[in-house]
């Protein structure tokens, strides 16, 4: 494996001295490769800490710097100027997982669809919902992903999560700590892993409530696209794809990113849509449906990073 003992790097105004790592911090790795919808810019920095010790150095002794953690990529667009600063992402050395009991443990790099997968095969249930949600724990439970009248919260034991010093906090969310689509954790704090509890169920009942679930998306979402899911939060006692349908939005196309026409809230990289054709046609969609609905939709999708400038072409 390798170590670096002294890294010196250079952004372009910026001369950053990093800490020993045990995996090397890359410069100018591009993050539409690495998140679903493939649209925007390079990351300044990226890293892949080995393990929570690498990770916990690295924050506690790192230059004063943003930080922005990514995970499957599933629910987040790049900008097409880029990341700014140090794009961490957990990789397979944080996807871990084990079982005790009715407690099933895991890192944060796991696939959110892979521990539905393992709490099936050993008699869990309540981790259905999970089988068709893309990303990772650490992405739902920064999102507080859900599907089907479940959440992440609802089997939610307790969290791992690095702090903005480098120190491990082990934590028992309080009832107010997870609402829809977010939670109460500062953005500088980095989920590593976390505890859940399941229901003893056979595994063949869990796999029929799987495939219901898998045979509901699969008829009405799209499959196969550069998408990022639901685009857009669900306002409350109302459908985002509703109000997209009463505003008159399905044929709304700006450069190569569309509408899903299997879904509204479903917005679609068609091959070589960039991230200002699809925050475009998002921001207009906003906009025709409180002209039209007087409601205000949210943002679900994360928008990170810095617009394209004129001297970046």
């Amino acid at each position: 494996m390798f170590f670096n003992i002294f890294q010196k790097l250079f952004s372009k105004h910026i001369h950053f001295v990093f800490p020993p790592t045990k995996a090397e911090i890359k410069t100018n790795v591009p993050l539409s490769k690495k998140t679903w919808m493939g649209v925007g810019g390079n990351a300044e920095f990226y890293f892949e800490p080995q393990d929570e010790k690498d990770l916990c150095n690295f924050i506690k002794n790192k230059p004063e710097i943003p930080i922005l953690i990514l995970g499957g990529g599933s629910n987040v667009i790049v900008r097409d100027g880029g990341v700014p600063g140090v794009t961490i992402h957990l990789g397979k050395s944080f996807a871990n997982i084990s079982i005790d009991g009715d407690h099933i443990i895991c890192g944060a790099g796991l696939l959110s669809m892979d521990l539905s997968r393992f709490a099936q095969k050993n008699g869990l249930s309540g981790f259905e919902f999970l089988c068709g949600i893309p990303g990772t724990i650490g992405g739902a439970l920064r999102m507080n992903a859900g599907a089907y009248g479940s959440e992440i919260k609802d089997i939610l034991v307790s969290v791992r999560v690095v702090d903005s010093s480098g120190q491990i906090q082990e934590m028992t969310p309080q009832s107010d700590f997870f609402k829809y689509r977010e939670n109460a954790l500062p953005d500088d704090w980095i989920f590593v892993g976390a505890t859940f509890k399941g229901t003893p169920e056979s595994p063949e009942k869990i796999m029929a409530k799987m495939q219901d679930f898998k045979g509901k998306r699969e008829s009405s979402q799209p499959f196969g696209v550069k998408t990022c899911g639901s685009t857009f939060k669900n306002p409350i006692g109302l459908t985002a794809w509703s109000l997209i349908d009463k505003a008159g939005c399905r044929d709304l196309k700006i450069g190569d990113a569309s509408i899903s026409p299997k879904h509204a809230n479903f917005l679609i990289n068609n091959g070589k849509a960039s991230c200002a054709d699809v925050e475009g046609l998002g921001e207009e969609i906003r906009k025709r449906v409180y002209d039209k609905c007087g409601v205000m939709l949210e943002w679900e999708v994360k928008r990170v990073g810095l617009p394209k400038q004129p001297e970046d072409d």
